[in-house]
């Protein structure tokens, strides 16, 4: 036992002196940080952005002075007047035509919206400035293009694009952009990939109606909107946009949209200027823990088809109200806002096959998809608000509205606002509804271009310029908006 006892301490003493002679690895401090290298091979593509606008703000006047006694003696005050408003953010170079010197800039419609009626400022990283115009812009998924004319001799560097499928949760993320002020310009903050298709975010009264959100713990801050999220390689994968905050500055909860969801907006807003989105005219519901057992399903996946609309599409093809759509394409839809993006970046005209889940047997039919209809501008003013607004309209209860996601019992809802007309200037959205023009209610768009066109009579009667609208947002938000025809 005592000779047992002197064996193992001494296989201790043997062990313990192994460990203090072996080497440590450490990293070969001459060795290259590779987000050192990252950083100087695309900072220089990010450029900040300065919008310059007017907005219509509503007077504070005292009522006591629209007595017809004080009339006399001061002077009547607009209930508008405009304000100009200066917005700060970020962008990248994704693309540089060296024939014509042009360079695209991938952005959010949420930092350059206002740009089409004020001015656009892009700063270089060598403080050079030009003036940038908008290419397109689409709220529906916060992403907006505008370009640059370069001065000839001025050197462009262009992000590469990644994929961002292929995104891991836990690998590295690299954010670049203009945080708060002009002086913290090109900050760069290191981070991970915290989460992948976060969806169904509230980020206030326009958030994006597709959202596939990757989520990140690099510091994102106000200004750094529309600058690029980059994985180690130095590939674009996202477009940083929002931040969940309770006190308006970084808590290590960011978002950015997918690469390959803006590479398909973006090619639609160069060609056309918008976006032209396909439907197949369902219904679909979030499959829970209960469908699953009810219908028997081996995961928690795919689209209930709780609806089919007339002559379209998915009736075509002969999709039937409880049919669980899984794939699309070759792709899973595990949730309703996969689906969604799936359906409105898929190719117009395009046959597709859609794998479906149908009395206990998977099942493949090819659907043709068609245009989204509220992409259609609407040419008749009898019944869709007409051109000079920029409004159109549909009944509470229509196809649109239920693709849209509205559930009301009052109003009209939109389902396409101009660019740059009016509607669109005072902030009007696709999804919201509108319950009331300059005080009178509409409840059908017969109603609504009734109303609209008394609404502009008396506004010339009467000699003011503004057509007031009440209308309630997609959070369902009520709130005033004014329609201003100068």
């Amino acid at each position: 036992m005592k000779m047992w006892k002197h064996l193992t301490l001494a296989l201790v003493a043997f062990s313990m002196m192994s460990c203090a002679n072996a080497k440590v690895p450490i990293m070969d401090a001459t060795s290259p940080n590779p987000v050192v290298q990252v950083v100087k091979n695309v900072r220089e593509a990010v450029v900040q952005i300065r919008v310059e606008s007017k907005v219509m703000v509503q007077n504070n006047r005292n009522p006591f002075f629209d007595d017809d006694f004080f009339r006399q003696f001061f002077p009547q005050q607009p209930n508008q007047q405009s304000r100009p408003v200066v917005s700060m953010g970020s962008g990248f170079i994704y693309e540089y035509i060296e024939s014509t010197r042009e360079a695209y800039i991938m952005t959010n419609n949420h930092v350059v919206d206002k740009g089409r009626d004020g001015t656009i400022t892009v700063t270089l990283a060598d403080k050079v400035t030009y003036t940038g115009t908008v290419v397109g812009l689409d709220p529906n998924t916060d992403i907006a293009v505008i370009k640059i004319v370069m001065k000839e001799g001025e050197k462009a560097t262009v992000t590469p694009l990644g994929d961002s499928d292929k995104l891991e949760i836990g690998e590295w993320a690299i954010a670049i952009g203009n945080p708060f002020s002009e002086g913290l310009d090109r900050t760069v903050t290191l981070g991970v990939i915290s989460a992948t298709s976060r969806a169904n975010l509230n980020l206030g009264a326009n958030s994006p109606i597709y959202q596939d959100y990757i989520q990140t713990d690099a510091a994102i801050n106000s200004g750094n909107s529309g600058g690029p999220l980059l994985n180690i390689r130095g590939e674009v994968i996202g477009i940083n946009s929002a931040l969940a905050s309770n006190n308006g500055g970084n808590v290590g909860i960011g978002f950015a949209i997918p690469i390959n969801l803006a590479k398909r907006v973006v090619d639609d807003l160069v060609a056309s200027g918008k976006v032209n989105r396909a439907y197949i005219g369902i219904l679909p519901q979030e499959i829970t823990p209960d469908i699953m057992e009810s219908f028997q399903l081996s995961e928690v996946s795919g689209v209930l088809v709780s609806k089919v609309e007339k002559d379209s599409p998915a009736e075509k093809a002969g999709i039937q109200i409880g049919d669980i759509i899984l794939e699309i394409d070759g792709v899973k839809v595990p949730s309703v806002s996969k689906f969604r993006i799936a359906v409105a970046t898929a190719k117009i005209g395009k046959e597709i096959p859609f794998q479906i889940f149908r009395n206990n047997k998977q099942i493949t039919v090819k659907m043709e998809l068609e245009a989204f209809p509220d992409d259609t501008v609407a040419s008749t003013a009898d019944n869709k608000g007409g051109v000079a607004t920029g409004i159109s309209v549909e009944a509470i209860d229509s196809a649109i509205a239920k693709r849209l996601g509205v559930i009301g019992e009052k109003g009209v809802v939109v389902s396409n606002v101009e660019p740059n007309s009016p509607a669109a200037k005072s902030g009007l959205r696709v999804g919201y509804l509108i319950f009331s023009l300059d005080g009178t209610e509409v409840n059908s768009p017969k109603e609504f271009s009734t109303v609209l066109e008394k609404a502009k009579a008396n506004m010339e009667k009467e000699n003011r310029k503004t057509i007031r609208l009440y209308v309630q947002d997609t959070n369902k938000q009520p709130s005033f908006l004014i329609l201003r025809f100068d």
